[in-house]
């Protein structure tokens, strides 16, 4: 099909999240009330990723948590980081991250785990993180009383802008915290420097 690429370039540009090649084909497929085969969508999409290696787009076209989606190109990152600044005013604590951290490396994991790790209740920040869909539940133990297991929700993949959960920094394995359980931190600080991946919306 002629311009078919360009179809495909507006459903990627549309998308709140990373589209997956099931879900362009679904869209054109109910479009043009005909069955596109992968391979053509694929050569569709592969024709725009090329068109946007160049130099002349401050963007491309990347593959994230297997769907795709435009970003700004490395070479741009500080002139986004300094807009992101002024226009997200909160980005994630440090407490947040810490039990993002050992939730995503721990996978799936429960409450009294992390907290053995961190040394302090993590009550607040995983309910947080629930309502932001960086994490969701996963089941339940089988130990006593079935605690509820926790692992990476929906939204974590493209927040850090990662293709699967193997492009995760290698970490020395996580050592408990003796400590006793403290205040919980609040979920989100004032951000102080522009983080092109930590800094989110309001």
């Amino acid at each position: 099909m002629e311009n078919l690429h360009l179809h495909i370039e507006s459903l990627i540009f549309v998308a709140s999240s990373p589209i997956k090649l099931a879900e362009i084909k679904h869209s054109l497929d109910a479009t043009f009330e005909t069955d596109f085969n992968n391979e053509e969508i694929e050569n569709g999409i592969n024709m725009l990723i090329e068109k946007y290696q160049s130099d002349e787009y401050s963007i491309e076209i990347v593959l994230v948590d297997n769907g795709y989606r435009f970003l700004s190109k490395a070479s741009y990152h500080l002139t986004v980081g300094s807009y992101l600044k002024h226009l997200n005013k909160k980005k994630l604590s440090r407490s947040a991250l810490e039990t993002l951290s050992i939730i995503a490396y721990k996978q799936p994991v429960g409450k009294s785990e992390i907290e053995q790790i961190r040394g302090v209740s993590c009550d607040y920040a995983i309910q947080k993180l629930l309502e932001k869909e960086l994490v969701e539940i996963f089941g339940r133990s089988d130990g006593p009383g079935r605690p509820l297991l926790y692992g990476t929700g929906t939204k974590f993949m493209d927040y850090f802008g990662l293709k699967s959960i193997k492009d995760l920094p290698k970490l020395r394995e996580f050592q408990p915290v003796e400590n006793t359980i403290g205040e919980a931190a609040p979920i989100e600080e004032n951000v102080t420097t522009a983080d092109k991946h930590l800094s989110e919306e309001e």
